[in-house]
């Protein structure tokens, strides 16, 4: 997320009532999660594992949970607890915005476009032209939707993250301030579940085409004309190149890529990623002849038990 004017490493200090170190002017342009920090944002790591990552990152402000040498050109900015300060700077500058009416005043709706009865349209979402909103769509604040895109009924856009930081009176839940983009000509099911980036995009590629139940986790990146079946799931921060396949009732762990017109049959487990112009089965995952020629030997157990006796 981009803050909608420059701020300098002062005003956020004072902002999170922390310890600052580096220059007092040192700008700050955004925060954003790890995978998808640029420089000028503020990332936040509260655990020794992830403090090399986290300070070699395109990141320029480190907000951190121990002093350490700061890198050369970047600022720290020293916190009991980096996870309550980072969504205190989401509260700040992403705010709830309530919303009583069913397309929200500041929403821009295209020349064309269809929203049927007990639809939902949130603060600053912005649809093209010539779309068809179903009926019981909720689409939640600043999503943005390109032009002839088809949204069956019951589908959720924008719904936030699954991020939970567990503590000991329960979990803590990482508040979203990013979005769901959706392209031109997408197709999306009955009820979808497409969550909105942690602090960036959720994206579904131009021409993609979704069946109905399918979940899309929190910064996954869908390319173009993707073809994606009924019942799967697809975990966060999954990238899903262009033309891939996936078939019914698929599951995927997250920070995963899956290449370029690779096709996923059904019921399979992504727990890995795997290379584009390949098909694929079962879990864990393997090249669908290899499964099969395993399987079929397993078949063959009994027989060769059998024998032996």
């Amino acid at each position: 997320m981009k803050f909608n004017k420059v701020h300098s490493l002062q005003e956020i200090a004072n902002l999170l009532k922390c310890e600052s170190i580096g220059d007092k002017n040192f700008e700050v342009l955004g925060m954003n999660e790890i995978h998808v920090v640029e420089r000028g944002d503020i990332v936040f790591v509260d655990h020794p594992k992830y403090y090399d990552k986290a300070l070699k990152s395109a990141a320029t402000i480190i907000l951190i949970n121990k002093k350490v040498d700061c890198p050369e050109g970047k600022a720290l900015l020293i916190s009991d607890d980096p996870f309550r300060d980072f969504n205190k700077l989401t509260k700040h500058f992403k705010p709830f915005q309530s919303c009583n009416v069913s397309v929200a005043a500041s929403a821009i709706v295209g020349q064309g476009t269809v929203i049927q009865p007990n639809s939902f349209v949130g603060n600053h979402v912005v649809i093209g032209r010539n779309c068809m909103i179903h009926s019981n769509v909720s689409i939640y604040d600043y999503t943005v939707i390109g032009d002839n895109v088809i949204i069956h009924a019951g589908t959720i856009l924008g719904a936030d993250a699954f991020y939970y930081k567990k503590r000991e009176e329960g979990f803590d839940q990482l508040l979203s301030c990013g979005r769901v983009v959706i392209k031109d000509n997408v197709g999306i099911g009955a009820l979808c579940t497409i969550d909105k980036g942690v602090t960036g995009d959720t994206i579904i590629g131009e021409g993609t085409k979704i069946d109905n139940q399918v979940h899309v986790g929190h910064d996954t990146v869908i390319g173009k004309k993707c073809l994606i079946a009924s019942q799967t799931g697809i975990a966060g921060c999954v990238i899903i190149e262009d033309e891939v396949t996936i078939w019914g009732q698929v599951g995927t762990t997250s920070g995963i890529t899956i290449g370029e017109k690779a096709v996923i049959l059904g019921q399979t487990g992504v727990t890995k990623s795997v290379e584009g112009g390949k098909t694929y089965f079962g879990t864990p995952i393997e090249e669908s002849r290899e499964k099969l020629k395993q399987l079929a030997n397993i078949k063959k157990i009994p027989e060769i038990l059998n024998k032996l006796k």
